[in-house]
């Protein structure tokens, strides 16, 4: 499974502003990689700062 997305795709999943995702990840030092966010990383912050990240839902085939 995909780990890197771009913020447009990150920010609809989690229900936030694309601007403000790539604010929060400026601000918490987690890096924007050739226009794509590590989603575990993200996703590790999010929890520390007491926020929550949904699951990606599971693709079956």
């Amino acid at each position: 499974m995909a780990n890197h997305f771009t913020p447009e795709e990150l920010a609809k999943e989690i229900g936030m502003e694309t601007q403000g995702l790539i604010e929060f990840c400026l601000r918490e030092s987690i890096p924007i990689y050739k226009g794509k966010i590590d989603r575990s990383l993200l996703a590790v912050v999010m929890k520390a700062r007491g926020m929550t990240i949904p699951e990606p839902e599971a693709v079956s085939v």
